[in-house]
C-alpha cells in the first residue's frame, strides 16, 4: 500500500522509511491478499508490482542493484534514503561515511535510468562511447536503477555522448542529478 496509511494496519505492516512513495510493507500469505485488502482499506500488490514501483521511484535494493560488500552507503543513496544515522556513535566504517558526508566526495551514485526498448541484463556495464561509466541494476517497464560514476556521466552528457548498456540505449531519468553536490538531499 503506497497511497497513504491503511485504515487498520495489520500486525505485520511497517512504513518503509526510505521514501514516502514506498508506503507500507505488509507481509502476508498470497491467499489472504484479497481478504485483507478489504479489511484494511488498501490496495495490496504482489512482490513483482512492488519491485516495479521501487524501481520507478529509483530506490536501490541491496543484492540486486549493488553488492553489499562493493559499495559505500553514499553510493547507494543511503544518506538520502534514511539509511545512515549521522548522529549515531561508533560503527564500522564511520570514518569513511562521515568524511564522504562532510566533504561531499561520493563519486558514484545510484540513479534512475530510462530504457527505450528491451532492458539490458542486470550487471551490464554502462558505456559512454567506449568508456565504462557504471553498471545497470534492476529494470522493469522501461525504467531501471544504475550505479554510475557521476563525474564521468556528467562529462559524457556535456559532450553529447549517448549512454548504452549491453548495446542498448539508456538515458538518465533526471540528468541534472549528476551535477547536484553530493552533500545535498534529493527532493
Amino acid at each position: 500500500a503506497w497511497d497513504g496509511r491503511p485504515a487498520a494496519p495489520p500486525d505485520l505492516a511497517f512504513a518503509d522509511p526510505r521514501q514516502d512513495g514506498l508506503g507500507f510493507r505488509i507481509l502476508i500469505p498470497e491467499n489472504l491478499k484479497e481478504k485483507l485488502s478489504g479489511l484494511i482499506g488498501a490496495d495490496l500488490v504482489d512482490a513483482t508490482e512492488y519491485e516495479a514501483h521501487r524501481i520507478a521511484l529509483g530506490v536501490p535494493r541491496g543484492g540486486l542493484d549493488f553488492m553489499y560488500s562493493d559499495a559505500f552507503p553514499h553510493e547507494t543513496n543511503m544518506d538520502r534514503l534514511a539509511g545512515v544515522d549521522f548522529d549515531k556513535g561508533c560503527y564500522v566504517g564511520q570514518e569513511v561515511v562521515s568524511r564522504m558526508q562532510h566533504r561531499g566526495t561520493a563519486r558514484t551514485r545510484s540513479v534512475k535510468v530510462l530504457l527505450d526498448g528491451p532492458s539490458p541484463e542486470a550487471g551490464a556495464t554502462i558505456l559512454a562511447g567506449d568508456k565504462p561509466v557504471g553498471t545497470i541494476g534492476s529494470t522493469s517497464g522501461g525504467k531501471g536503477i544504475a550505479l554510475v560514476r557521476i563525474d564521468r556521466v556528467a562529462d559524457a552528457l556535456d559532450a553529447g555522448q549517448p549512454l548504452t548498456a549491453g548495446g542498448l540505449a539508456l538515458k538518465l531519468a533526471e540528468p541534472d542529478i549528476v551535477r547536484i553536490p553530493t552533500k545535498q538531499p534529493i527532493a
